[in-house]
């Protein structure tokens, strides 16, 4: 912690690596066509609004933590903490409509799902549900729920 501020709530991840996919590539179809040249909608940047090479994990994990806590308490130090405010719904939920149970981010990354109460406190939308709960949906990959591994094993179905 440099001169006073905390860590931020994000970390650079490496996206040069092999195997990085980044998505995209729609871009390239339609440029310097006809259509593109008469659609507003298809020109400017082939990139806009995209952001690689973030991880925030940090942040769901400071969510976590923060849970029975005041909620503009809670969003004021994360958003001082944050390259941009969007990353804190990707747990939380805005409305009764986007509530999750858990949220899946990545491939095998689940998360409790989040939401505000109506005395604006942070809690979980499902807070009987925990780690032994969670069953992997294949045995190849490391499958954690709130940063721990599960406690259950991959059970292949017998049907096939």
């Amino acid at each position: 912690m440099r001169g006073g501020q905390k860590e931020p709530l994000y970390r650079r991840v490496n996206t040069r690596t092999h195997g990085v996919h980044h998505g995209g590539g729609e871009a390239r179809w339609a440029r310097n066509t006809k259509a593109a040249a008469s659609d507003e909608s298809l020109r400017g940047s082939m990139h806009a609004g995209q952001k690689h090479g973030l991880d925030y994990t940090p942040l769901y994990r400071f969510l976590i933590s923060k849970l029975g806590q005041d909620w503009d308490a809670v969003r004021a130090e994360a958003v001082a903490r944050l390259d941009r405010a969007e990353p804190i719904y990707h747990l939380v939920a805005r409305s009764e409509a986007e509530e999750r149970d858990v949220v899946r981010l990545g491939e095998s990354s689940y998360w409790s799902g989040l939401r505000i109460s109506d005395a604006n406190v942070l809690e979980k939308v499902a807070p009987d549900l925990g780690l032994d709960d969670m069953v992997p949906s294949c045995a190849c990959c490391t499958h954690t729920f709130n940063g721990a591994r599960f406690t259950q094993v991959f059970a292949a179905d017998s049907e096939g």
